[in-house]
């Protein structure tokens, strides 16, 4: 499938939020009885009208001038013979009125999203989700959660400048991320950070764009500081129990896409990761990722992680705890 034909039959359509025609829209693109995956506290949803009713409807009510802006979208077939539509980007608009009792600013404020559809006879019949609620939890000054590393940003677009016309073959890109994720994992189980030959696959200068919660971190010494070091010294065990995991792949031309519902299982064996106790639990991860290749290196990669599903199978409620900073808030609802 060309990136032409997603855009016309699938993205272009998700760019207006007019409340009045969305729903309609939606049922046109959506296949009765497609499954939504849609991150926590939505849960998986079936067709298009409770999609509408769950997120976007009062999305709309707390956002009521909301804009998507998308900043990468790639369209492509997987090795498996689906075809997938990736997008990223930010939904952004003046908050308004309470969002899954997040309360309002009454400022302009941005949510990012990664978002992959898989598309048959020109409809979705599947949708792979993360909006970064966390962001907006930071924004509206609750932060219920353990301070995060790395730096808290408005999520840019590519410095190429060029994620809305990308087109080409991406298999060579597609495959130097595949080889940096293989010598990713043999760390920590088959040697010392030297096994993952970071500076064989990463540029030096390298932007890594993490969900809230974890932050922004730059270079190898910021993604290994803010990020890496943490996360596996919680869960050392990372990719060691890969049954009924799936991830879909697709590239086009200096851009590697992944989406997996979920695509990560592990153990929480130590402390040290966002401020999690060592449960002994072990936790599925959905993570949404795109990549940008520079020169055969990678130097940007957009990821977000449920966050909000790791907590809760962990038994912590986040939405709960920062209803509870609520109570310190003034409540008053802009008009």
């Amino acid at each position: 499938m060309t990136l032409s034909a997603a855009l016309k039959d699938v993205i272009a359509p998700l760019q207006g939020f007019e409340e009045s025609t969305l729903q309609e829209i939606l049922g046109q693109i959506i296949a009765p009885g497609a499954t939504i995956h849609m991150c926590h506290p939505f849960g998986t949803l079936q067709g298009s009208q409770p999609f509408y009713n769950k997120t976007y409807k009062p999305l709309l009510t707390a956002l009521p001038d909301l804009e998507r802006r998308d900043m990468i979208v790639l369209a492509g077939t997987t090795p498996e013979g689906q075809d997938w539509v990736g997008t990223c980007g930010n939904y952004m608009g003046t908050f308004t009125h309470p969002f899954l009792d997040i309360l309002p600013t009454g400022h302009l404020v941005h949510m990012r999203y990664h978002e992959f559809f898989r598309i048959k006879a020109s409809q979705i019949v599947e949708i792979q989700a993360i909006w970064d609620i966390p962001e907006l939890m930071m924004q509206a000054a609750a932060w219920p959660l353990a301070p995060q590393l790395g730096r808290f940003m408005t999520t840019p677009a590519p410095a190429s400048q060029d994620g809305l016309t990308t087109d080409g073959d991406g298999n060579k890109p597609m495959q130097h991320v595949l080889e940096m994720l293989a010598a990713m994992v043999q760390h920590p189980s088959q040697g010392g950070p030297e096994i993952m030959k970071l500076p064989h696959f990463w540029h030096p200068h390298f932007n890594w764009y993490g969900p809230a919660g974890i932050g922004t971190c730059r270079g190898i010494d910021g993604f290994r500081n803010w990020h890496q070091i943490p996360f596996l010294n919680a869960m050392p065990d990372r990719a060691l129990d890969p049954d009924g995991l799936m991830s879909h792949w697709i590239a086009q031309g200096q851009y590697v896409a992944e989406t997996g519902w979920p695509n990560m299982r592990q153990t929480l064996s130590q402390d040290g990761w966002l401020g999690l106790p060592p449960t002994g639990q072990q936790i599925e991860l959905r993570s949404l990722d795109f990549w940008r290749l520079e020169n055969g290196l990678i130097r940007e990669n957009w990821v977000l992680v449920d966050l909000l599903h790791v907590y809760d199978q962990i038994g912590i409620d986040v939405m709960a705890r920062m209803r509870e900073f609520n109570k310190a808030q003034n409540s008053k609802v802009f008009q």
